[in-house]
């Protein structure tokens, strides 16, 4: 199992990891740039690309690390799995209860209507925050991951 399972943790935490950076390093900074009526649209178009993209690359790495937790032929290597495993079942977590939330607010607000008390609901500042914890989640799971394979490496 582990020939098989290794290589989709490995590529579930990585593309985690990698798109949620890109969102850390780029996207959120340039959503907290824009105006409110160029934010919108933008956050709009860029959520319809990372779903269900994110969450599919999520889900296989927390699977794999799960199936590892049980199959990996160490314990410490299962300990790593699990551990990998948890810290992705966390950024899912704030995925589902945080950032997700957000997301569909702001698909249903008009760019040209904003709502009057905008200053005070503005959602830029909370999503980004959000999103920096569950980067460093998957970040960790993919580190954890790494170390499974480093661990299984012959010596």
């Amino acid at each position: 199992m582990l020939r098989l399972l290794l290589p989709i943790a490995l590529l579930g935490t990585g593309l985690s990891a990698g798109g949620l950076m890109i969102s850390a390093l780029g996207g959120a900074p340039l959503l907290l740039a824009l105006p409110p009526e160029r934010y919108l649209p933008v956050h709009q178009f860029l959520v319809t690309r990372f779903d269900p993209f994110m969450p599919i690359c999520l889900l296989t790495g927390l699977l794999a690390n799960a199936g590892l937790a049980v199959t990996a032929p160490t314990a410490g290597t299962r300990a790593l799995s699990a551990a990998a495993a948890l810290l992705l079942v966390a950024a899912v977590a704030v995925s589902l209860f945080k950032n997700v939330p957000i997301n569909k607010w702001v698909q249903t607000l008009d760019a040209t209507i904003l709502p009057p008390d905008w200053d005070q609901v503005d959602p830029r500042t909370r999503w980004r925050n959000w999103n920096l914890v569950r980067t460093a989640l998957a970040v960790a799971a993919h580190l954890v991951t790494v170390a499974v394979v480093a661990a299984t490496l012959p010596h």
